[in-house]
């Protein structure tokens, strides 16, 4: 769990906003170098850290994607203020008096004072669309000094901090998903697997369409994939756990067996579901099962790449969804990473997943 938490705080106080996720790929390609028996970076900035058996096997992938949501520089005001656009899932409620990091520079989005504010604009969320960032610089020529221009990615500025009376939880920004690249991270530090080979791939734009990871299983054609993610939890007063969402933190990894309105996000195949299901009862893992209606993730773009893959999603449940304050259980990092060892460890026995199993 230590380790876990450490390199969660390291990866999240990289800014990495979808396509612009270097600073976190560059950090990741020389923390591996001596773990991994192969590392490579592709053209859309997806990193596969590969793990081979002693023996021959089948591939298995797993996916953590590095990016994180954000803002996009859209232009600069003459008197230096920015307009901007957004990145991803970003909540326009969430906007105001914001902290924010521009190529290494801080920034505030800009809020009217209070005592001006009529009624009217106190109770009402005003569309990104009129805000804009006060970078403390006093015309757009200053703003070009700076090294800032149209197209620079944005990023909050809220460190993961540890609290938690009763449990070990985390708050921060990108949490969606560097904990689970944390937890990919420990996956390939714990050992090779028997047989086969192991792709671990970190993702990149993810937040914007699932766009590394369609690439990354065309690549590999892996014959399992695992995206491994964060999704909303409903255990807070503002959710019906039984009605909108029965996930919660600490109760451990949650498996989607559908993702999207409709299912139209994903469908775990049902010999997936089986094995994963057995596999953390076998392990003693506590595993969530959920029909999550709310978003997608990577496991439905590698499912249809190439030919089709057999994939399933694990979760770890996260508050405050989106937003530069996340909240996380690590209980829930440590019981991924004991099913995803166990996945590992039991490739030289991986089943085939065929349809009509």
């Amino acid at each position: 769990m230590t380790q876990i938490l450490e390199r969660l705080k390291t990866l999240a106080a990289l800014d990495a906003v979808s396509g612009q996720e270097q600073p976190v790929v560059a950090h990741l390609k020389e923390a591996l170098a001596s773990v991994a028996d192969e590392i490579l970076v592709d053209a859309v900035g997806n990193l596969y850290a590969i793990r081979r058996g002693a023996q021959d096997g089948p591939t298995v992938m797993i996916a953590a994607h590095t990016d994180e949501i954000g803002l996009i520089v859209k232009s600069v005001e003459p008197d230096g203020f920015l307009r901007f656009e957004k990145v991803g899932g970003v909540v326009d409620a969430l906007l105001p008096a914001r902290v924010v990091r521009v190529r290494g520079r801080i920034g505030v989005i800009g809020a009217k004072a209070g005592h001006y504010q009529s009624a009217a604009e106190r109770s009402s969320v005003r569309p990104h669309t009129e805000m804009y960032i006060d970078l403390g610089a006093r015309s757009a020529e200053r703003v070009a000094e700076l090294g800032i221009s149209v197209g620079d990615g944005i990023a909050f500025v809220s460190e993961v901090t540890e609290f938690g009376a009763d449990a070990p939880l985390v708050v921060g920004k990108a949490i969606d998903d560097r904990l689970g690249c944390a937890v990919l991270w420990e996956v390939l530090e714990a050992g090779a697997p028997p047989a086969g080979t192991l792709i671990a791939a970190f993702t990149s734009q993810e937040e914007v369409g699932l766009k590394g990871a369609g690439i990354a299983g065309e690549r590999f054609r892996p014959d399992l994939a695992i995206a491994l993610d964060t999704m909303p939890s409903g255990d807070t007063p503002d959710m019906d756990f039984v009605k909108d969402l029965n996930v919660g933190i600490g109760d451990g990894p949650a498996l989607q067996v559908s993702a999207g309105a409709g299912g139209k996000g994903f469908l775990v195949p049902t010999p997936v579901k089986r094995y994963l299901t057995d596999l953390a009862e076998r392990a003693g893992v506590p595993l969530q099962t959920t029909a999550f209606a709310g978003g997608n993730n990577d496991a439905a773009a590698i499912a249809w790449s190439g030919t089709g893959v057999p994939a399933a999603s694990i979760c770890l449940p996260r508050r405050y969804s989106h937003s530069p304050t996340e909240v996380a259980d690590l209980r829930d990092a440590d019981a991924s990473l004991a099913l995803l060892r166990a996945v590992v460890e039991g490739m030289d026995a991986l089943p085939s997943f065929e349809f009509l199993s």
